[in-house]
């Protein structure tokens, strides 16, 4: 069978996820094995490890999912009903949600226009006595000011939490996200540059943090323990070892294709840098590997228009990114309820950066980062003409 990547729209560009016979015979070898679940198998467990090791992380425990990696996160910090926890407004809803699964409320801090990143001061301001945790989006691979967001936790007793489901492999000062706070989750689901179609992980350097996510991915048990030794309270999330073994193989893919989304963003970012009406994030010296996940460029005035065009000349996957989740009324629906119900005031959110973002981004998904060096520079042309017509 060899390597597979399907492919549509523009010139054959790659589409995701690449896949081989690497893959195939993983996922025999577990069907053969008979040991289809963690609990009796151990692909799960050497996935595990090797993430960990991938990541410089001590521990790393996987899960169903990258949204409830971010729950099982805020509660192993004993984040319960009540508390605040500060998260962006231009992120995934899975940032905020997993917040209000714990009975937690979300509150919205902005982000800085530039980078589309959660800002440091706004975060600052709008901690309260009610502040437990903040969680920190490396969005789209771009790893956040984890020095700043550390030191905020430090001076407040506050836990950091690093939403990293878009930055595998992403490192800051020659860091790789994810324990560099107290905890870090990450996701598998199709999209991601490490996918088996779903999962997620949670690592921490902390062996008593880790403990805290095994029992409540596990039922309640504790590492070592007996079937029925229920400690705690917890979920049922296990991986399973088919979603494992993919995983394996797509570890071992990520450096090779990291390398090729690295240099077609480069090349991206050297051709669309002085274009007039395009303006992308700065150089940040302290990001010293970026996730590659997605190609984001603002164009004030002018975004729908562009994206028309892109999607006539056969870039169809070009989109227009999150709507803000401070405007998002299934989440101040519930963030209210429980400010309701517990007789506390609900904090209101002004995130003008995050609204002003939220009209003027175009994100390309990293698919268009895997393509050849001339489909790369297609890319660049049509968006330069798209701008100035």
């Amino acid at each position: 069978m060899g390597d597979h990547t399907m492919t549509s729209g523009m010139s054959g560009m790659p589409e995701w996820p690449e896949y081989g016979d690497e893959e195939a015979k993983a996922l025999l070898d577990v069907l053969n094995s008979g040991k289809w679940g963690s609990t009796s198998g151990d692909v799960v467990a050497t996935f595990q490890q090797e993430f960990a090791e991938y990541q410089q992380a001590g521990h790393a425990i996987c899960l169903a999912n990258g949204t409830l990696a971010i729950a099982v996160a805020l509660r192993a910090a004993g984040v319960g009903i009540g508390d605040e926890v500060i998260v962006p407004p231009y992120t995934f809803i899975a940032t905020a949600s997993a917040a209000l699964f714990v009975g937690a409320v979300p509150v919205f801090a902005d982000v800085n226009a530039g980078t589309h990143l959660l800002d440091p001061v706004a975060a600052e301001a709008a901690i309260t006595e009610r502040t437990k945790a903040i969680v920190v989006v490396h969005l789209a691979g771009r790893p956040a000011d984890m020095d700043a967001f550390n030191a905020l936790g430090a001076k407040h007793g506050l836990t950091i939490i690093e939403d990293a489901a878009q930055a595998h492999g992403a490192a800051y000062k020659g860091r790789p996200v994810g324990a560099i706070g107290d905890l870090g989750t990450f996701s598998f689901q199709s999209s991601k540059n490490i996918t088996a179609g779903e999962g997620g992980a949670v690592l921490t350097d902390s062996s008593e943090l880790a403990g805290a996510v095994y029992s409540l991915v596990n039922v309640g048990r504790v590492p070592g323990g007996g079937w029925y030794q229920h400690e705690a309270v917890g979920y049922n999330l296990r991986l399973t070892e088919f979603q494992a073994a993919i995983l394996r193989v797509q570890l071992r893919r990520h450096p090779r294709l990291q390398e090729v989304r690295e240099r077609n963003a480069r090349l991206l970012t050297d051709l669309l840098s002085d274009v007039d009406g395009i303006q992308l994030a700065p150089d940040d010296p302290a990001i010293t590997a970026h996730g590659r996940h997605l190609f984001m460029l603002r164009i004030p005035g002018r975004r729908d228009a562009v994206l028309q065009s892109l999607a006539a000349a056969g870039i169809t996957r070009a989109s227009s990114g999150y709507v803000p989740l401070h405007r998002n009324t299934a989440v101040l629906r519930e963030s209210k309820a429980i400010t309701t119900r517990l007789g506390q005031p609900y904090p209101e959110a002004d995130c003008p950066n995050a609204d002003k973002v939220s009209t003027d981004t175009i994100w390309l998904p990293q698919p268009y980062l895997l393509g050849t060096e001339p489909q790369t520079r297609t890319i660049a042309t049509t968006l330069t003409n798209a701008v100035a017509s």
